[in-house]
């Protein structure tokens, strides 16, 4: 068992480290308050092969394994929660459907751009009666065998870099009839089908940057050779997608926990009260202490599901966990954060608020909370 860095996982940490700290943590206010698609980030991001971290290099990506990519993403989540989304979204969702369920001709056409940051990626499966409730979907796609084309209608909710996307990953039904072996994954280009729209984009708590969008088909018409596997395997490509998700978004949850940590280590020992900074009381060194504690074993358990993955073991009640926990640690953290600064804390002049609002997203999305218990609990049960 051995807990330590490989150099090239220790290279890549500290590459992305000085990437966050450098252009991402000086603009995360600013993106912050504009809400606006940071589009010269992601390709800053893209020239130094951050779009496509775990993705082989003959398909235009780094060739990174998935420890490299936790913590590439964690240093990116650090310097801002938005743009951890962007990327998480765009490689764990997009990226991943098609590499793992795309075919060659597939990935060479829609993962290589992708992975190279030409393309910006989404994952449309949720719906506004459809969320955690996947087979409750009311998205069609009915196959017309004259045209070899299949004719989309419904809409999608909650679509992390919808309106800004190049490549979509989308979920419809095939089979209204057949429950959750009725529903099939395709690949959707925006600019290329007529009939996708972009209802409009959801002004959210935290999580600014990343533009979530509310998409609508109006018989969009696909052609045969975007469906991705055999037809009735979508529900099943989304549950491995979203495991392995699950993974990034702890990586997400542990880097805003470790900003918001250190940022209240280095206020505390800045902020004096009583003629001493308050670092020096014990309540706020406990409070350091319990905050420092869980951003560690979050890490271990993010660590513990990519190790699994990468051997090739089942996984999904060790993502659950780490998804769940870290999730729940990047809020108490958060939270935690705002109290040492007091006042300040509450203020947009200090970033502790904005990482509080950050980190409750970190327990919808992916897998609530309590579904994330439900998966626990079911694995356990077997």
């Amino acid at each position: 068992m051995d807990f330590s860095l490989s150099p090239e996982q220790e290279q890549i940490r500290d590459m992305v480290a000085e990437f966050a700290d450098e252009e991402i943590k000086p603009r995360a206010h600013e993106i912050d308050e504009t809400d606006e698609f940071p589009a010269d980030l992601i390709d800053e991001m893209a020239e130094l092969g951050l779009m496509g971290m775990p993705f082989p290099e003959e398909y235009g990506g780094a060739g990174l394994d998935y420890h490299s990519y936790a913590i590439g993403l964690e240093e990116i989540s650090r310097g801002s929660g938005g743009v951890g989304t962007i990327v998480a979204a765009h490689t764990s969702l997009a990226g991943n459907m098609l590499y793992e369920f795309g075919d060659e001709d597939q990935k060479q056409e829609y993962l290589t751009p992708l992975n190279r940051g030409e393309d910006v990626g989404a994952f449309a499966l949720s719906e506004a009666g459809a969320g955690s409730d996947v087979p409750a979907m009311g998205t069609t796609a009915e196959y017309d065998a004259d045209a070899g084309e299949y004719v989309v209608n419904g809409g999608k909710l909650w679509i992390s870099n919808g309106s800004v996307a190049d490549t979509v990953t989308l979920f419809a039904k095939t089979d209204p009839e057949a429950g959750n072996k009725g529903i099939s994954s395709f690949v959707v280009r925006p600019e290329e089908d007529e009939g996708f729209h972009v209802e409009g984009t959801e002004d959210k708590l935290g999580d600014k940057g990343c533009p979530t969008a509310e998409l609508r088909f109006d018989d969009m018409r696909i052609p045969e050779d975007r469906r991705l596997g055999e037809e009735g395997r979508g529900f099943v490509h989304a549950l491995k997608t979203l495991n392995g998700g699950r993974i990034t978004i702890a990586a997400r949850s542990v880097g805003i926990a470790r900003a918001a940590l250190e940022d209240a280590l280095e206020y505390s020992q800045d902020r004096e009260q009583f003629d001493q900074p308050i670092s020096e009381f014990q309540t706020i060194q406990h409070k350091l202490a319990d905050m420092d504690t869980k951003v560690q074993a979050a890490k271990m358990l993010m660590h513990r599901a990519a190790d699994r993955k990468i051997r090739g073991e089942d996984y999904v009640k060790q993502a659950a966990q780490a998804k769940l926990y870290a999730s729940e640690v990047s809020r108490e953290v958060a939270n935690e954060g705002v109290q040492i600064h007091g006042g300040y804390g509450y203020t947009k002049d200090f970033p502790a608020e904005r990482y509080y609002r950050d980190s409750k997203l970190n327990e919808i999305y992916e897998g609530t909370s309590e579904v994330l218990r439900n998966t626990i609990a079911n694995e356990l049960l077997e």
